[in-house]
């Protein structure tokens, strides 16, 4: 027979041992896959910080393994798709890869809505989000929708800072709305994702590119072009690209209580409040980038871009008449989201 001091000695290390077990069986990692690269301004300064928050919050019951560059196979179009069936747990995408599918978030691209900062867009964008756009994700839980900042023009061997300038040049689009903002000002649209830019202006395929400041550095686009033009800072930006941070319904419901507690709080206006910091951040980086490249970083005149503004006041007339085919009051929503771009320029 074991001595009472053994038995109770036995007791506490079998309790020790089921306590441990538990917390085991809770640990969770999330499999987070982007389009980014490694390096970019989204993982360093956005995904990799707020994972840590949710690791050190959850006291290491709550880990990422992050997945960039489209690791996970598939194009950055698909990405809503492989986390809605859970082949990733999170993703980050742009809504903009996939037209039609996020009607409501697309009013969020029309030209000249929103101001070009990342932490008033991104603050923008999450209220428009929370008012207008859950319909666009039933199927998914939204961890936050935060900008990029707003997109400017690159180009190769001449600046554009007139309408004029637009005339023939083919310049990488980022999305259906950046698309339409070009042609209706001349342009050549082409579309395609940030890991081909730099190899299609340095082959000629396209004379620029429509970015934001982050992709600049991110893809090395600084190597190949010469010139950056950016609308007057107190003005909305020519266009804007949302992206979202989804994660699987099924995933996120079936969390614990208290990791799911640990996530909300990390996610939605915390995690647009870091997102939108970092592109701020990553606007100021960019720009002395280009700069030290020998590039020139040029503002458009008020004139000229009031020029721009009313040569593309077609496009955002265009879209809220196609998406009253689907029920959608586009005018209202653009109106809006102007509104909310006002608020935020502030």
């Amino acid at each position: 027979m074991p001595t009472s001091r053994t038995h109770v000695s036995r007791l506490v290390c079998a309790a020790l041992t089921l306590a441990s077990s538990s917390l085991y069986a809770q640990a969770v990692t999330l499999k987070v896959s982007h389009f980014l690269p490694p390096n970019s301004n989204y993982q360093k300064g956005v995904l990799e910080p707020w994972c840590d928050r949710l690791a050190r919050d959850s006291a290491g019951q709550l880990k990422c393994q992050i997945y960039p560059a489209m690791q996970l196979g598939g194009t950055p179009p698909q990405l809503a798709d492989q986390v809605k069936n859970a082949v990733a747990d999170i993703v980050m995408t742009s809504p903009s890869y996939s037209s039609g599918r996020f009607p409501y978030t697309e009013a969020l691209e029309q030209p000249f809505t929103l101001p070009p900062g990342g932490l008033a867009g991104s603050k923008a964008m999450w209220e428009y989000s929370q008012k207008y756009a859950t319909k666009d994700y039933a199927d998914f839980k939204l961890l936050a929708m935060f900008t990029g900042s707003g997109i400017i023009m690159s180009t190769s061997s001449k600046p554009i800072l007139t309408v004029e300038g637009f005339k023939g040049v083919k310049l990488r689009s980022p999305s259906r709305s950046a698309a339409k903002l070009l042609t209706a000002l001349g342009g050549a649209p082409v579309n395609m994702p940030p890991a081909q830019i730099t190899e299609a202006v340095a082959k000629g395929v396209v004379d620029g590119a429509m970015a934001t400041w982050e992709l600049v550095p991110a893809v090395k686009l600084q190597e190949v072009t010469k010139y950056h033009m950016q609308g007057p800072a107190d003005q909305a930006a020519f266009t804007q690209n949302p992206l979202v941070m989804l994660m699987n319904k099924a995933r996120y419901d079936g969390l614990p209580p208290e990791l799911k507690a640990v996530l909300d709080k990390a996610s939605g206006p915390a995690l647009v409040e870091l997102a939108g910091a970092a592109w701020d951040k990553a606007i100021v980086d960019g720009r002395r980038i280009a700069g030290d490249a020998g590039n020139k970083t040029l503002t458009v005149k008020p004139e000229d871009y009031e020029a721009m503004r009313k040569m593309s006041a077609a496009v955002e007339v265009e879209w809220a008449r196609d998406v009253a085919a689907k029920g959608l009051d586009g005018a209202m929503l653009v109106k809006e989201v102007r509104a909310l771009g006002a608020k935020y320029m502030k």
